[in-house]
């Protein structure tokens, strides 16, 4: 299993050891295309129809972006991250803006996406989150969640490979009460719905168990 830590922000330093040094990457950009297919595929697979949106939390340098866009050339992409450096070099281009999923109240996404965003895209993030942020950081990811949510984050007892210094030690069973408090519905790979879209999929379309 791989992450990246959730330090106040990332340089270029950063960057080239855990995204282009081979000895240290975490994930290769085939990876990467695999996993942005799948999930585009999931999210489409729910809605019944191509995704016009993502929100792509704690974005990086925005290296979904451009497959998103070769995907769906009409998509309105939108990354959140905390690196001034990741913000100033792919901004403009890839569609990023400064924050981070504990501060995305503070943006008034909401504002400008009222109808909120096909795709959230929250990867390797979640485990660096305070314990006393959590909730509303859920809570903010739900609300722009109007189809599902990938929010890939790991356990205590998962090995995991990367930049594991600020890891926060949870249990599974500790998230999945976290993320039904916010209103999240687990659906399998790190995929969630959030509980209105989820009222719409049949009993063993989500890992709930009621």
């Amino acid at each position: 299993m791989v992450t990246r830590s959730h330090p106040m922000a990332y340089d270029k330093a950063y960057f080239d050891k855990w995204y282009r040094n081979r000895q240290h990457q975490v994930r290769t950009p085939a990876q990467i295309r695999r996993i942005v297919t799948f999930t585009v595929a999931a999210a489409e697979y729910v809605l019944d129809r191509p995704i016009r949106s993502v929100l792509d939390v704690g974005a990086g340098e925005g290296h979904w972006q451009p497959i998103l866009s070769a995907m769906r050339p009409n998509l309105r992409y939108v990354g959140v991250e905390p690196s001034e450096y990741a913000v100033a070099r792919f901004g403009t281009r890839r569609g990023l803006r400064r924050g981070s999923v504990e501060t995305l109240e503070q943006l008034e996404l909401h504002a400008e996406h009222p109808e909120g965003f096909d795709l959230v895209v929250c990867c390797g993030v979640l485990n660096y989150v305070p314990t006393r942020s959590l909730g509303n950081a859920l809570e903010q990811l739900v609300l722009h969640t109007s189809g599902v949510a990938w929010l890939e984050l790991f356990t205590k007892h998962d090995e995991i490979e990367g930049d594991v210094a600020a890891l926060r030690p949870r249990t599974a069973a500790w998230y999945r009460e976290r993320f039904g408090n916010a209103g999240f519905v687990p659906c399998g790979l790190h995929l969630y719905a959030p509980q209105d879209r989820a009222a719409g999929l049949t009993a063993l379309e989500t890992c709930a168990t009621a």
